[in-house]
């Protein structure tokens, strides 16, 4: 994929972000239809950029679209005798719905018992965002991170925890502010009721 590079001087600060060209224009063309049909000005003064703005975020919050995960994790992989739980819990998530394109954010916990091989720490968090910053359902994106490490590393298990807040809950629809959704997945021991007790465990524990 072809990116052009744009910077921006501001009282002596350079922005430097790298976006499609092409994607980028075709979504400020549409953006600035959705403006006119709100029945805003498009061409005021607050909302001139808005839809350059907007064109880059949402490229910049779907673009786990053009990341392979498998790839994350096979950077980083080494063979090690270890086979007790691996845990890294509290990755931020920060996520979009797919049916109303409102976000959503929570935590991750993710758990693996390696079987030959483990992965770098921070691969493991990179993973959940890779599948994060696409438009996503809170139920998939816990499989697709289970599966893609499960594939990958061949654990003897894998856990995966989500729970987050829905801003198309608390913003329309039902309007239910405090509520949190929590979704879960395992695979091999962590099927096992005393290794997903340990691992229930070990992520309500409190945070150093």
């Amino acid at each position: 994929m072809e990116f052009s590079i744009n910077g921006q001087e501001d009282k002596g600060f350079t922005k430097i972000e790298k976006y499609n060209q092409e994607t980028t224009e075709e979504l400020m063309y549409h953006y600035k239809k959705v403006l006119e049909l709100l029945g805003e000005d498009a061409e005021r003064e607050g909302l001139e950029k808005t839809p350059l703005r907007v064109a880059k975020a949402m490229q910049f919050l779907t673009q786990g679209y053009h990341i392979k995960p498998e790839d994350i994790l096979r950077s980083a992989m080494f063979k090690e005798d270890y086979k007790q739980m691996v845990i890294v819990k509290d990755i931020e998530v920060y996520s979009m719905c797919e049916h109303h394109m409102l976000p959503f954010v929570g935590r991750a916990h993710v758990a693996y018992i390696p079987n030959g091989y483990i992965t770098g720490l921070s691969k493991v968090a990179r993973v959940v965002d890779a599948f994060a910053r696409r438009l996503q359902v809170q139920e998939r994106l816990t499989t697709q991170i289970k599966d893609c490490i499960q594939d990958t590393l061949n654990p003897l298990g894998v856990a995966v925890v989500i729970e987050a807040q829905h801003l198309c809950m608390s913003m329309r629809g039902v309007q239910k502010q405090n509520s949190v959704t929590t979704t879960s997945d395992f695979t091999g021991a962590f099927e096992k009721v005393a290794t997903r007790e340990e691992f229930i465990r070990l992520i309500s524990a409190k945070t150093i």
